[in-house]
């Protein structure tokens, strides 16, 4: 059977939407049509899907917990709360990630000196084992990409996306949800 091209690893987001759109959506001259933005989105959802079906056929977690054994690994002691906020999910859903790890033992977890309601999480052999293996970066491709627009982009894209989710009427609560659940 053939591979199939992984355009998130060869090529810039850009470039594989100029390879994936017809000629006539490349040039600045037409005006942008809601067709062309749908197949942006597209680009986009396929590159952080692709990404994250690499973490699970490497190592066979998902890309939100390998996240969340990065974020320990780099933090030892780190307690749920701030994993949570760290990864800017929910505490539930940092909770559950959690569970997961401890479960499979690659994190460990004791009760903080100082204060024992809170706990502090420890990554194992075993964890930095996987991390090893793990093609990164660890908190998917999206955050990276955000990362590198200006200020200005930035600014503009949530202002769009802030007007696009009302049009949607959507549940703003998804936005704890980590996108390597979706």
């Amino acid at each position: 059977m053939a591979k199939r091209a992984r355009p998130w690893r060869t090529c810039s987001a850009a470039d594989h939407a100029k390879q994936t759109m017809p000629r006539d959506h490349q040039t600045n001259d037409t005006p942008t049509s809601a067709a062309q933005v749908l197949r942006r989105f597209r680009v986009v959802f396929n590159a952080v899907r692709g990404h994250f079906q690499e973490i699970e056929k490497r190592v066979g977690l998902g890309g939100a917990q390998v996240w969340a054994l990065n974020v320990v690994r780099d933090h030892p002691g780190i307690g749920v709360g701030t994993l949570a906020k760290s990864m800017d999910i929910h505490q539930s859903t940092a909770s559950n990630l959690v569970k997961l790890l401890l479960r499979k033992e690659l994190i460990s977890m004791r009760k903080a000196s100082a204060d024992r309601r809170q706990v502090e999480l420890q990554i194992s052999p075993s964890g930095l084992a996987i991390l090893s293996q793990v093609p990164g970066p660890f908190e998917g491709v999206l955050p990276g990409a955000l990362n590198q627009l200006s200020a200005a982009s930035l600014l503009r894209l949530d202002q769009d996306l802030g007007e696009l989710i009302a049009l949607l009427k959507a549940d703003e609560k998804a936005a704890g949800i980590p996108l390597a659940h979706l």
